[in-house]
Formats: structure tokens, sequence, C-alpha cells
């Protein structure tokens, strides 16, 4: 499960990174990656409800309960505050282990830099999370996946310096997984789409946190529950060339599912605030044992505020890669 990452900012300056030059690095990185994964064929456990693959989404939570290891997942974007500018970047790693074919536990941990304007920069860990994950209904007939978790922020286990809360937020959703595959044969193209969702309410474990500045002031910051929406939009090429029509794609276009995302976040009480989030347009190369996922983060609204930054993430499927080891459930067969 996914969790996202906060970066406090001081004085002003510039706030445009051109998407270009924020991606160039990782573009070179992805193209070495996506070599290797067209020469594999399309993931065998990892995902599946039926024939639909469902990829790992990389800024939303997908429905699915697997072995998977996300190494890296790298977000770097320009945000904005009242105090000004911060360039941010986060490296994160995140670990799920399927404990029976249906329920998993999984950990995340994130590594933060930050340059605000103006100021030396700073970095630190952010607060560390665990999480778990329910499948209770799948229908291979209807591509169909549905899921219960929770997801927790544990206060205290980060870097103050960064940003990193003193208490924790547990996140308790719902998780979604619908393709397209039992269209009628009028809109067969149609079929490669699918859409993954959640919803959650985030609840910390702290009404209000107090604080004391250099001058002897004492400061209390409200920390209201918070409504949490991901919801992704795939069209899977893989799916169309395999089951709908082959259309003469090669790879690497044979192994691409071009996706948008979408992470809304709205406080609901003390307080309250406006609605923030952003929209993440891009792509996932999806092979048998990995994947690499490249998208945009754009701010949905001003309130949201800052410039449009990149999000890139290698991800391993482990139930591929060590089925009769690491990949496979504790407990009972795999799903």
């Amino acid at each position: 499960m996914k969790t996202t990452r906060r970066a406090p900012a001081p004085a002003p300056r510039r706030m445009r990174a051109p998407f270009a030059r924020l991606a160039a690095p990782w573009l070179a990185i992805g193209a070495a990656v996506a070599t290797s994964l067209c020469a594999s064929a399309p993931a065998s456990a990892h995902g599946f409800a039926g024939k639909r693959f469902f990829p790992a989404t990389l800024a939303t939570d997908d429905p699915f309960v697997a072995d998977e290891l996300s190494l890296p997942t790298i977000e770097r974007r320009r945000t904005v505050d009242a105090d000004g500018s911060t360039v941010a970047t986060s490296a994160s790693i995140d670990f799920t282990k399927r404990i029976t074919s249906d329920f998993g536990i999984g950990f995340g941990a994130s590594y933060l830099r930050q340059r605000p304007s103006g100021q030396p920069s700073r970095s630190g860990f952010d607060n560390a999370s665990v999480n778990v994950k329910y499948q209770f209904y799948k229908s291979d007939a209807h591509e169909t996946i549905a899921s219960i978790g929770a997801d927790a922020d544990i206060g205290g286990s980060g870097s103050r310096r960064v940003g990193a809360e003193s208490f924790s937020t547990v996140t308790p959703a719902l998780f979604f997984g619908k393709g397209m595959g039992d269209l009628p044969d009028g809109v067969r193209y149609l079929r490669p789409l699918a859409i993954t969702a959640s919803a959650g309410l985030a609840v910390p474990t702290r009404a209000a946190t107090s604080s004391i500045d250099d001058n002897g002031v004492v400061s209390r910051e409200l920390n209201p529950r918070s409504a949490k929406l991901g919801v992704a939009i795939e069209y899977s090429l893989p799916y169309l060339q395999a089951f709908v029509k082959d259309v003469g794609l090669r790879p690497p276009f044979s192994h691409i599912v071009p996706l948008v995302e979408l992470a809304l976040d709205k406080p609901v009480d003390r307080g309250r605030g406006a609605t923030t989030g952003t929209i993440n347009p891009g792509f996932v190369i999806a092979g048998k044992t990995m994947q690499l996922g490249l998208e945009a983060v754009i701010p949905v609204n001003r309130h949201t505020g800052g410039s449009t930054g990149v999000l890139l993430q290698l991800h391993f499927f482990l139930d591929d890669l060590f089925p009769r080891s690491l990949g496979k459930p504790i407990f009972g067969r795999p799903g």
C-alpha cells in the first residue's frame, strides 16, 4: 500500500521545474530495464483475475494480495506552501508478503531529501509504514477483485527535520479492481480497459500537536481525519494483442499498459481544509518477473501547489521470481 509523503518548504523562489529535465536520468535507466522486460513473457502469478493482469500501480493502492517488492520508487517534485518552495525527492522501498493466498502484510520506508529555496538541504527517513490486506472476492469470469485492508504510518519512527510526524496515522480502506473483458463484441476494443480504486479514511492517533518555537511561543496544530481516494484507469496493450485482436504490436509496445492515476486527499474535520492531490499520466512496461513504471506528477489544483514532477518505480514480482520459496504463501497453497 502506498502512502503520501509530505515535504515542508521555506522562502520563495522560482517554482518551475521542467518535466523533461526531471525525467531525463530516469528515462536512461528505464531504457536499459525495458530492454530486459521486453525479452520476457507476461507475468504468470501476480495480480490476475481470469485473463486480466493488473499491473502494480505507482501512486495509488492496487486491490490484489501478492508477494512483491518495489525497489526503488523515486519521486521528485517542487512543492510549495505558505513559507515558500522546496524541491523534494523521495526514494522508497515497499515489500509485501502473503501469509495465506488471500491475506498479506507489508512494510515500507522512504528516505527524503528536501532543498528549500535559499536554505541548506535537509534529509532523513520519513515514518515507516506497515499494512495488511485481505482479498475477500475474486471473479475470473468478470475480471474482478475486491479487498479490505489498513495502512499505518508509525509516528516517531522518522526524522523530525524532514517533517515526520510524532504521532501515528491509521488508514482503513476498501480496494476494488475491474477489467472490461466481459464487454460485448460490439465494443471489443474497450475490453483492454481496466479500473482500480481505493477509498479510505486516515485517522491520526493525536487530534492536535503542540510545539514551542525559539521565542517560547506555543502553537497548536490540528490533525484532521482525511478521506483518501485513489483511482487508476488502464488500457492494456498486452490484453488487446492476446485477447481482442492481434494488431501487430511488437516489443516494447506489446508489453506496455498506459494508465492515468488520480490520488486525492480531503480533510473532513478539525478545521477541515481544501482537497489536494495529483493526477499521474504515464505507463507501465510489464515482464514476467518485473515491471517498470514512469509517470508525471501533476497537481490537481492550486491548493495542492507546486509544479509537475516525475515518479519512477521498478517493481519485482516475487511470486514469479521465487515461486517455490519467498514468492509463495507461508500457509496454504497459492491462489
